[in-house]
């Protein structure tokens, strides 16, 4: 449970219905009714909503039309009021409080940026990002500078004197997340702000979105239709389906373990590759030795595990690289005893955070399994070739804990076996990789 002073919005069991008697439907809906049910009443917008955010969290709520999703968003700065339930903001209940202190709290506190943008159209571009500074009562100067900063921030630098209408779509949501952040609150209320974009300059927007958050640290609540822009966005995603939120979890825990078939059936065509890393993939590594073990203890645990490839450590226990049966063979007959001078160190490593997106060109370059090392190179796990195909194509691998890599082994147990008789060293070897 998150502490206290790391939560940014918190809603508590919120409901919101729309009718001559709301509070009837809440105590219906509460009662166990159905939304079906009480519909003859009224509409049932949302139903006992729950969840907290925290602090410089991007926190995407998603849902199909009608799911509730703008009509939360819109409880939680007070533009329509709940019917039941509490919405808290940095720590602040803002249920049934007064206009006045409600728009202290939206000055002070929350922003909003809007679909279609909402800019006013007789302004210039400096002059709608200044405008929330404007309300707060900031002189014109100070804010023009603020502004200026701003605009240049979200990437309108040379646009400030232009008016709305001279601006293409993506601009002018850039104006309206620019006034958004001059206004210089904490929480940032996105509701499809990106939707009404074409594609790329939408792409754009996200990435951009991403840069801004990591830089100053805001906390964004957005709402979005679309799959795969809150498994691009979200640290955490909220799942919503007929006024109620249906499932919370971070974009992989909703794609790989969905609450319920509705979930499970609003995953299925997202693009797993950008959503799951290696470290959700990976693969136990059993096929390891130390780089003073040996060409023998490469081959003996080749053999042992039947597979082509051995991982290889240094000392210090961090990736060396890779060794591969034939070279080891050859080595093992030319009377050599230094893997050093085998070992592939073109091996691609990433760290567990790397999206599977960006491992399909290495693994189609090279026929070596991907490495997953973490910040001292140290080894954490693999991912073979087939292990990678299985999982952006959402199929079980049928293999035991870890697969034959690819190529599969090229020499025969047989032959390993009196390779390592013949040179009389076929002495047991330890898990360490040094002769017992």
């Amino acid at each position: 449970m998150p502490r206290p002073e790391t939560i940014a919005v918190k809603a508590d069991h919120l409901y919101k219905a729309f009718g001559r008697r709301p509070h009837e439907i809440v105590k219906k809906l509460k009662a166990g009714k159905s939304r079906a049910e009480i519909s003859s009443l009224g509409v049932a917008a949302v139903i006992d909503a729950s969840f907290e955010v925290k602090k410089g969290e991007i926190f995407v709520v998603m849902g199909l039309s009608g799911s509730g999703k703008s009509t939360l968003i819109r409880m939680l700065n007070g533009l329509w009021d709940t019917t039941s339930g509490t919405v808290t903001v940095g720590g602040t209940d803002i249920t049934g409080v007064s206009a006045k202190e409600l728009r202290g709290v939206r000055r002070k506190s929350i922003s909003m940026v809007f679909q279609h943008f909402a800019l006013l159209p007789h302004r210039t571009v400096i002059d709608n990002v200044a405008y929330g500074l404007e309300i707060q009562g900031m002189g014109r100067a100070e804010r023009l500078a603020k502004a200026q900063t701003i605009i240049d921030l979200v990437g309108l630098a040379g646009w400030a004197d232009n008016l709305p209408a001279e601006l293409s779509g993506g601009m002018q949501q850039r104006v309206g997340l620019g006034r958004a952040l001059a206004a210089d609150t904490d929480v940032l209320l996105m509701d499809e702000a990106f939707s009404a974009l074409d594609p790329l300059i939408r792409r754009e927007m996200q990435e951009q979105l991403i840069e801004l958050q990591a830089a100053l640290g805001k906390t964004i609540i957005f709402i979005t239709h679309d799959l795969n822009e809150a498994m691009f966005l979200g640290d955490r995603i909220a799942v919503m389906r007929d006024g109620r939120i249906v499932q919370i979890g971070t974009p992989e825990e909703i794609l790989t373990d969905p609450a319920n078939d509705y979930v499970a059936q609003f995953v299925q065509d997202v693009d797993r590759a950008r959503v799951l890393t290696a470290a959700s993939v990976m693969e136990p590594v059993r096929a390891v030795i130390t780089k003073t073990a040996g060409p023998r203890a490469a081959l003996r645990t080749m053999r042992d595990l039947q597979t082509s490839v051995t991982f290889v450590l240094n000392r210090d226990r961090s990736f060396a690289g890779i060794v591969r049966d034939r070279d080891v063979l050859g080595l093992v007959k030319s009377g050599g005893t230094d893997l050093s001078a085998i070992i592939r160190d073109d091996a691609t490593s990433v760290v567990p955070e790397t999206a599977l997106v960006d491992l399909v060109e290495p693994s189609v370059e090279s026929e070596l399994p991907i490495a997953v090392v973490d910040e001292k190179n140290r080894l954490l796990g693999v991912i073979p070739r087939v292990t990678l195909l299985a999982a952006i194509g959402n199929v079980s691998t049928n293999t035991g804990a870890l697969p034959i890599v690819m190529p599969p082994a090229t020499i025969s147990i047989s032959q390993i076996t009196d390779i390592l008789a013949e040179t009389a060293d076929d002495l047991p070897i330890d898990a360490e990789g040094a002769r017992a």
